[in-house]
Order: structure tokens, then C-alpha cells, then sequence
């Protein structure tokens, strides 16, 4: 069949430019087609992704910046770690965008298109892809669109990560720009988890977040008003400058994502449950992914059986910590204090990033408080989600 593309990229922010960036690196697929629709621009900065790293990434020339100790803080404990092996990193969603296009600008392989994909579908030997004003053939479809999801409350669970952040400059020296407060769990949990988070760009500037895990999001004042006391109360600032502003609400969920919706469409992104369900980090999940579909269409020409290599494991952990979230969400705080109190804070990162051994596994669920996780498992083995009592 004469395809008008190899690969059609429905979508192109963080997953569908990752994806063509590994694409482009890959000496192996440069005869390859690439057409990438997105219906945006992409000219503004309209995210950040955080992440931690014990190795270099491709993309380490635009990361804005990088902290080598993480600070995690409740009412029962505060304590600052020395990263040794891990940094964590921030990159600009701008920055991303304009780095990947720039390095796929002359190449001939790639064609950008700005358009809304309205449907894809399968054909004996490919796929048929549709927008408004034409339709596109293509021998593999990379579907980074939002996942559609027809919810079922009585069997998974569906909660945010949501939150609201200003980047701020003041006039004085408050911030420590060598320490990310990963989480500070000091303020009133409202029956929910809430956190603050902070990245300090210097002395003076940093990005302070106000961060919740639940079913549903406030309004956008509620989020300011715990901002406000947060940088008056415990940061003893009362002047300063937003120089800018983040809002975002991330999907935390164990309803099953597919990696493919066919035997010519890969799912990618948040569709491919590429962000953690437990944590909502996403960043360094999609590079990998991208990593292993180009190595397997270098090699075989097709997409590995297995797309993503999920562990089981780490899902069940995912829906049990759901769970907890759901039922009684302010225990959140009692287990990360736990968790971070009695583990080297290189386990803790290997551990959500699922990298961690059956025996380092045993070790993390040890330092915890059993009866919440087993009582969320007898939710799993009855196939029933925890709801909170009222």
C-alpha cells in the first residue's frame, strides 16, 4: 500500500515530540515518514516537568534547573537529603517545544501539521486518520491525544493531582536554590492530601506550588489562599512578585490505559498511562517509552509485543496507595513521613521510579504502616474501591 506516511503522530506536545526526537536519532528509520498533527501552536510556556535522574538525558541542554538535595517536611518529621546518584531537574515546556522542532527543522523526514485529529482508525494494514479538511494514511498510528474513558467508580479509582503554582521574585534573600521541597506536608490536610511544593531558581525567585491529591478540584482562589499563608506564615514573606503563574489537573487513576487500540495504533502519553498513577510524574515515563518503541521499530520494524514493559507489581502498589487516597486521604501524610523517615531517600526514588528489586520492594512496604495497605487490599481482592465514611 502507498502510505502518505510510516508514522502519523496524533498530537505533538510532550509525548508526540519526545517520540520524534528518538525518531530523528535514530540512524536505522531515516527513510522513514513522519507527519506530526497538533492542533496548537506550542508557542507558549504552558507546563513544567520535573524529574529525577541518575544519568544523562537528551535533554540536558534546556533544563532551567537542577537541585542536588530534596528537602521532605510533616508535623513529625523535616529532614534534607543529600541526593547522591539522582538530580532533580525541571524543564520549561517551552523550551521543549522549541528544542525538538528546531532539531527536526531541516530534516525532510518530518512534516508538521496544524490541525485537530478527529478520528483514526484501523485499515487491514495500517491506519486511516481524519481531520477536517483531509484524511491521512499512515502504517503506524502514535495516538497522544487524551484518553477517553468511560468511568467506572464501583470497580477503579479516579482522583487529581491538582494544583496551582506562582513563580515569584522577591526583594530578599529567602530561598535555598541548591534544595527542592519535594513535599511539605505542614498545613491542615482537610481530610485530603495537600502539600506544598517548591523549586528555588535562586535566592530570590522560585516556583511555589500549593498541591492536592483528590477527587476534585477547588476553585481558584481556595488554592491562593493556602499559597498566601504559606509564604506569609512559614517563609515570613509578606512582599513579592508573581512573575508568573501554573495551573494543572492530572488524571491519578487505575482504570486500565491500553498501550495500543489496535494492531497499527500505539497509544502514548497520559492515553498510555505513561503518568504514574500514584505520583502523576510523567516526564521521564514518556522518554523511556519513546526510547523503547523506536529501538523496537529499528530492530524488528514494528512495535514491541509488549509497549510500555509495565510491571505488575508496581501497578498493584499504584492502586493500593489510590486506595488509601481515597478512603481516608489526610493518612497520605503519615505515610510519606513514614516512608521517608525509615528509607535511604535513593530507595524511595528508585521505588517510584520502578526500579527496585522484589527484596528492596519488601524493604520499602516493611517501613510502613501495614493496616491501611492491607485493608486496601481485601478493596482489590473484592474488586470494590475504598470510599470514605462518613
Amino acid at each position: 500500500m502507498n502510505y502518505d506516511c510510516d508514522y502519523l503522530l496524533a498530537g505533538g506536545g510532550a509525548a508526540g515530540l519526545s517520540l520524534a526526537y528518538y525518531l530523528s536519532c535514530e540512524p536505522r528509520l531515516r527513510d522513514k515518514r513522519v507527519v506530526i498533527i497538533e492542533p496548537q501552536a506550542k508557542d507558549q510556556n504552558d507546563r513544567t516537568w520535573s524529574f529525577w535522574a541518575d544519568s544523562p538525558t537528551p535533554f540536558d541542554g534546556i533544563v532551567a534547573h537542577e537541585w542536588q538535595k530534596l528537602a521532605f517536611r510533616s508535623p513529625d518529621l523535616e529532614k534534607v537529603f543529600d541526593l547522591e546518584r539522582y538530580r532533580y531537574k525541571m524543564i520549561r515546556g517551552l523550551d521543549f517545544y522549541r528544542f525538538v522542532r528546531n532539531a527536526l527543522a531541516d530534516n525532510p523526514q518530518f512534516a508538521f501539521v496544524q490541525e485537530t485529529v478527529i478520528s483514526i482508525e484501523n485499515t487491514s494494514d495500517g491506519v486511516s486518520v481524519g481531520t477536517a479538511t483531509r484524511s491521512y494514511s499512515a502504517r503506524y498510528v502514535f495516538d497522544s491525544r487524551p484518553p477517553e474513558i468511560t468511568r467506572r467508580p464501583d470497580k477503579y479509582r479516579y482522583l487529581l493531582q491538582h494544583f496551582v503554582g506562582w513563580e515569584i521574585e522577591t526583594d530578599r534573600d529567602v530561598f535555598d536554590p541548591t534544595t527542592v521541597e519535594f513535599m511539605d506536608f505542614r498545613g491542615a490536610q482537610e481530610q485530603e492530601a495537600r502539600f506544598m511544593y517548591v523549586l528555588p531558581f535562586s535566592k530570590r525567585r522560585a516556583l511555589v506550588e500549593y498541591t492536592l491529591f483528590s477527587g476534585s478540584i477547588l476553585q481558584k482562589c481556595d488554592y491562593e489562599v493556602f499559597i498566601k499563608k504559606y509564604l506569609r506564615d512559614t517563609l515570613g514573606l509578606e512582599q513579592y512578585r508573581i512573575e508568573a503563574e501554573e495551573i494543572g489537573a492530572i488524571p491519578m487513576t487505575d482504570h486500565p490505559l491500553p498501550a495500543t487500540s489496535g494492531a497499527h495504533i500505539i497509544n502514548l502519553g497520559t492515553r498510555a498511562g505513561r503518568a504514574k498513577p500514584s505520583t502523576g510524574y510523567a516526564f521521564k515515563r514518556i522518554q523511556e517509552h519513546s526510547a523503547r518503541l523506536v529501538a523496537a521499530l529499528a530492530a524488528t520494524g514494528a512495535p514491541p509485543a509488549d509497549p510500555t514493559g509495565d510491571r505488575w507489581q508496581f501497578r498493584l502498589f499504584d492502586t493500593l496507595l489510590l486506595d488509601i487516597m481515597q478512603r481516608r486521604g489526610e493518612t497520605t501524610r503519615d505515610l510519606f513521613t513514614e516512608l521517608f523517615a525509615r528509607n535511604p531517600v535513593e530507595r524511595i526514588l528508585d521505588f517510584l521510579d520502578e526500579r527496585t528489586s522484589w527484596a528492596e520492594n519488601l524493604q520499602v512496604m516493611n517501613s510502613v504502616t501495614p493496616w491501611p495497605f492491607l485493608r486496601s487490599i481485601g478493596h482489590v481482592l473484592r474488586g470494590r474501591p475504598g470510599q470514605r465514611k462518613l
